[in-house]
């Protein structure tokens, strides 16, 4: 019988035990260790997680590849990922390996500022080589348009990748004038696939929308680098509010053709004090946590003509009486604006008014009542109350003289109410205890409240 050779027989050994000890290392680098799903589950078989994860990591390679720089807006993701930070920050739990971008829902949402990326379509070819179908849909340039030009250049304004059933959503944010980010509404049309994605499910689809630019960080979701909005709370809040109305450039060139703008000096310079007047009460009432929307003339400025009523005199804006500060007036005085007069009290027809150089700011606060909404109204020299009625109305963004800033979402109904049917006529002699058709008598204020509720300086 031959004699085994000790030295070959532990030379072997050696061999295969590095041999399996580097697949080993191997195997857990790959599969075990990294953060994110496993490639397959514990039955072998990759679960609908596994696939949307596998996805999303796919597209943002590629997203990566091309400097395309995503950050995640998908509300169901930010929720999770929001509600992870309150309730778990400083504890370890177990998660899911796909717990914050595999949300269940088949749409996940990006978004792309416009300025920091050249589009290219290499990306979107490489993207197609990669099995993704792509849906781009594109909309006409609202920074074209003016009272001048009317836009009808298209821009694009989101892709749609599809891969494996799943939808990846990519938002185009365009800077505006009003240093604010955009993107448009998702239109459908005539001739575009209606099976394509389950449009009624798309963030950021219904209706435009306005932001402020958000602070990104990037971090580790799931095993992926993405950014993410710092201020999740903030950005989720900017998101349920965000909707936006586009002036009516086009409304607003045939009112103008009929009632021409006046162009005097007086015109002008009234032009220009109203847009600092208007740019300086958003930058206070900001800093005090007070939303504001343009009210009365104002709002029916920026609604029939996309500007201001050079023969109105004064700026209206409303407040709802529920935000209300104390130091509101403090604020204004601080920055420069003196008291002009205030009627009523917090409870009952509050009514604040300031001025700045020679033009006078009006702060209607409003009340809710039932299906109704109202602000009040007093006559100094005879104490007499007014109550102006509103149909219900929420708030959007809106453009104007370069400010980002709150209008009646219901803003035809929100005119016609204060205005009548004939609000698309000038009426240059306007009496506020008459002429709008929304003015109700009520009461009197009591003659021993006159020195509290009827201040004038």
């Amino acid at each position: 019988m031959p004699r085994v050779n000790r030295t070959g027989v532990l030379t072997l050994l050696i061999i295969s035990s590095c041999v399996f000890l580097l697949f080993q290392l191997y195997y857990y680098r790959k599969y075990v260790s990294k953060p994110g799903p496993h490639i397959l589950s514990r039955t072998g078989h990759l679960t609908a997680s596994d696939v949307q994860w596998q996805t999303l990591k796919k597209l943002l390679a590629l997203a990566q590849r091309f400097r395309l720089p995503l950050f995640l807006v998908d509300t169901a993701a930010l929720t999770l990922l929001s509600q992870d930070a309150l309730q778990q920050r400083d504890r370890m739990v177990r998660q899911p390996p796909c717990s914050f971008l595999c949300t269940g829902r088949p749409v996940t949402s990006f978004a792309l500022h416009v300025n920091s990326w050249k589009y290219d379509s290499a990306f979107l070819s490489a993207a197609e080589q990669k099995g993704f179908e792509l849906l781009e849909m594109r909309g006409e340039d609202p920074r074209l348009a003016s009272l001048d030009t009317l836009s009808g250049e298209e821009i694009p304004l989101r892709f749609l990748f599809r891969l494996h059933g799943y939808i990846i959503q990519v938002v185009f944010l365009y800077e505006r004038s009003g240093n604010y980010l955009w993107h448009g509404a998702l239109r459908l049309h005539a001739n575009m696939d209606r099976s394509f994605a389950p449009f009624k499910l798309l963030d950021y689809g219904q209706h435009a929308g306005a932001y402020d630019r958000p602070e990104l960080v990037l971090t580790v979701l799931d095993g992926l680098d993405i950014r993410i909005p710092r201020n999740i709370s903030r950005f989720l809040s900017e998101q349920r509010n965000a909707r936006f109305l586009e002036c009516r450039y086009r409304d607003a060139r045939n009112f103008l053709q009929l009632y021409p703008e006046d162009s005097s000096p007086e015109a002008v310079d009234f032009r220009r004090k109203v847009k600092t007047l208007l740019h300086l009460t958003a930058r206070i009432l900001a800093h005090l946590g007070i939303p504001f929307w343009l009210s009365s003339g104002t709002c029916l400025g920026w609604f029939r003509q996309c500007g201001i009523i050079s023969y109105s005199h004064d700026v209206d804006i409303g407040i709802f009486i529920v935000d209300y500060r104390s130091d509101i007036i403090t604020a204004f005085r601080d920055a420069g604006m003196s008291l002009k007069h205030k009627f009523g009290k917090v409870e009952d027809s509050l009514e604040l008014s300031f001025l700045s150089d020679d033009v006078k700011l009006d702060i209607f606060f409003f009340y809710e009542d039932g299906d109704v909404m109202w602000n009040g109204g007093t006559q100094a020299k005879s104490g007499r109350k007014f109550k102006y009625i509103f149909p219900r109305f929420s708030l959007c963004w809106a453009e104007l003289l370069e400010l980002k800033v709150r209008v009646p979402c219901e803003t035809p109904d929100y005119i016609r109410a204060n205005y009548g049917n004939t609000w698309s006529i000038p009426v240059r002699n306007w009496d506020w205890k008459s002429s709008p058709s929304n003015v109700q008598e009520n009461g009197v204020w009591p003659l021993s409240e006159w020195a509290e509720l009827i201040q004038v300086y």
